[in-house]
């Protein structure tokens, strides 16, 4: 004879939770050490296992139900002939007015209390994987080649076994991440094993913090490109020539401890560099109080164009008319 072990998760739309299913992992574990044989009521969306709706229950000699809360009702009343089990239950109605249980080792019932089963078990860790995409490109013509590359890295991330957390990095539209300043955003990048992303910031701030980034440039050429190749950061793809075993590859050397190390070296390289950028700005705003020193880094400034151009907003509402300067200085501070 069998033992068949249900609880929650072996009904459709329950709210089985992931406590629920470590808790049938352990109790099967158990099962198996006292030298019985199971069998597992699944609902369809677990996959495999049995239909709790079809058993046969003389197949069966114990049912044990896992972990929830339980209610006074007839769920059990089909298996009455077992021997019925519950484990880690919270019980709703006082046991001394019904148990339909021989056996009961209850997380919490009128009569005590215990720890929840879930600190006994032992889960694999997967990977925590920050995922930063960039859904408003700079350039409106350049829209195609962002949804390709967002979309690359959102199919790759389906076929992993890892805690994808989306962290949007805008905040002057509704984050979408419930962020609400730099910090929040940087602090949640900054404790991520790795970083998936398509945004430049995505990338400096997972450097900036030590994290391993894989980074894809949705522009050959792009931005992302040249700043991976300013700091010395090996793992950035262009959209051009990407392939999933590109990202693979980049994945895997991101969680190794090398990468973490490398992430590490290529801030410290970036703010040495940028110590020289804060020297010559100071120095140069100092001189320009200077009315006979000629001003400026020497390369000839533009000439000023009139005409104004819509600009469009992030949720692609009717432009506000700018003038063309202003469009481009956004573009080259965003490009620097």
């Amino acid at each position: 004879m069998k033992v068949l072990v249900a609880g929650w998760f072996s009904f459709e739309k329950t709210g089985a939770t992931a406590g629920d299913l470590l808790a049938k992992d352990l109790v099967c574990d158990w099962v198996k050490q006292a030298g019985y044989t199971y069998d597992i009521a699944l609902a369809s969306q677990f996959g495999g296992g049995v239909d709790w709706a079809v058993v046969n229950p003389n197949d069966y000699s114990h049912l044990i139900f896992v972990c929830g809360p339980f209610f006074r009702s007839n769920l059990l009343k089909r298996f009455e002939n077992c021997r019925l089990v519950g484990i880690n239950l919270s019980m709703m109605e006082s046991v001394d007015l019904w148990n339909p249980f021989d056996l009961l080792l209850e997380r919490d019932s009128s009569h005590g209390a215990r720890p929840d089963l879930t600190f006994l078990a032992r889960e694999r860790s997967v990977p925590v994987v920050g995922v930063t995409l960039n859904r408003t490109p700079d350039v409106p013509r350049n829209r195609e080649s962002y949804e390709t590359a967002n979309a690359a890295v959102e199919r790759f991330i389906a076929l992993q076994e890892l805690s994808a957390v989306h962290i949007d990095t805008r905040l002057d539209i509704t984050n979408t991440s419930g962020l609400r300043s730099p910090a929040e955003i940087e602090s949640l990048i900054s404790r991520m094993d790795v970083v998936l992303t398509t945004r430049l910031h995505g990338m400096v701030l997972a450097l900036k913090n030590g994290v391993p980034v894989v980074a894809v440039d949705p522009v050959p050429g792009g931005k992302i490109c040249r700043q991976a190749e300013t700091i010395g950061w090996p793992v950035v793809f262009s959209i051009d020539s990407l392939t999933h075993e590109d990202l693979q590859k980049g994945l895997d050397y991101c969680l190794t401890e090398v990468a973490r190390q490398k992430a590490k070296e290529c801030s410290q390289k970036a703010m040495k560099r940028l110590q020289e950028v804060r020297a010559t700005f100071i120095a140069a705003m100092d001189a320009s109080s200077s009315s006979t020193q000629q001003w400026g880094d020497g390369r000839r400034r533009g000439s000023w164009v009139a005409e104004n151009v819509p600009l469009a907003s992030a949720q692609n509402k009717p432009g506000i008319p700018l003038p063309h300067l202003v469009r481009r200085l956004i573009r080259i501070l965003k490009d620097g």
